[in-house]
């Protein structure tokens, strides 16, 4: 009777260990093919449009055979901060004084190509140091999801940007193999942004620098090359040097409706209208026209900005008016700590 308990309890355990290999070869399978060229028309289409342009056929389909889906991805993309937060909330988020302080350690850290990239591109090191402060907390923070898994998933999955990021996912093939490394090593968001300044793939290739001469473009583990690619990005887009960014203004309780506020367009009022509309800028202006921006404070009231060219260009970057306004904001108290000497 125990031989015959033993061997039934024997068998069970057998059936149930080949069942759960069974699935974990299924699932394996299951996932190399979920981009596989072979198994995917849509797929296979585009790897024949790729093919050619710096791309070989074979590195393509290698690449996509280990690619593999994350929902959590596509998850991410309809929760993003910038959709759901108030201007108060978002600015407690990247504006507090920790961050504050070790925008100045990484400034007191790398002067001198913040220094160099401020000659060369007319940026000042806090805006540099700001943007980098809040896209990774000054490189803590690159992001843990595969660069190759999200842009596929994005590239195929996403219900309407799959064109602009299948741009993205052939833009981060060239640049795996211009850098000689393996498609499947490069950590980023679930967005696929990269390194230290978190660029996309597409503003990589065509922005980033080799500030400190060493023959490659490393976004990823050095900070200098980061610098110079922010300053490069900035003054591509029409950084202005030593022009403002925002001006405070003063306005009613609400904002009037006659205005079109946090529009993230290249400055579209004239100062008239908003004088018309009980908004006035505090001090004198050369600008003709601005970007009116009316921030939600906790309390309920609101405070106005006026937004002007260099604004507009932080907006090439993250297309938030929330956005710029952190970086801008986050400058700011970096440059007053540099200003008390912390630095």
């Amino acid at each position: 009777m125990k031989w015959n308990s033993a061997r039934s309890h024997w068998q069970g355990f057998s059936k149930t260990a080949l069942l759960l290999c069974g699935l974990a070869l299924f699932s394996s399978a299951h996932a190399a093919e979920e981009f596989d060229p072979a198994s995917h028309a849509d797929i296979r289409a585009w790897v024949d449009d790729v093919s050619g342009n710096g791309l070989s056929r074979d590195d393509v389909t290698q690449a996509l055979r280990h690619a593999q889906f994350r929902q959590g991805v596509l998850d991410a993309m309809q929760g993003a901060a910038e959709r759901r937060l108030s201007w108060h909330e978002y600015r407690d988020i990247f504006v507090q004084p920790k961050r504050i302080q070790e925008g100045v350690a990484f400034i007191r850290e790398h002067r001198d190509a913040l220094a160099r990239a401020e000659r060369e591109y007319g940026v000042p090191p806090a805006y540099i140091a700001a943007i980098i402060g809040v896209e990774t907390r000054y490189g803590q923070h690159k992001g843990q999801h595969r660069v190759l898994d999200s842009l596929a998933t994005l590239a195929f999955r996403h219900p309407s940007r799959g064109e602009f990021f299948r741009g993205e996912l052939a833009a981060f093939l060239e640049i795996t193999l211009d850098q000689g490394i393996s498609p499947e090593a490069p950590k980023g968001s679930y967005a696929g942004a990269m390194g230290y300044p978190q660029f996309i793939p597409t503003s990589y290739r065509a922005y980033a620098v080799d500030f400190n001469d060493d023959g490659r473009r490393d976004l990823w583990d050095d900070p200098v090359d980061a610098i110079g690619s922010v300053g490069n990005y900035f003054a591509e887009h029409g950084w202005r040097r030593g022009e403002p960014v925002v001006t405070p203004a003063d306005g009613p309780e609400t904002p009037p409706q006659t205005i079109d506020f946090n529009r993230t367009r290249k400055p579209y009022v004239r100062l008239a209208t908003l004088a018309d509309a009980g908004i006035q800028p505090r001090g004198e202006l050369d600008a003709s026209r601005v970007i009116p921006l009316s921030l939600a404070l906790e309390s309920g009231d609101y405070r106005y900005a006026l937004g002007h060219e260099n604004f507009y260009v932080i907006t090439r970057y993250n297309h938030s008016y929330l956005y710029a306004m952190a970086v801008t904001e986050l400058a700011a108290g970096i440059q007053a700590s540099l200003d008390k000497g912390d630095a």
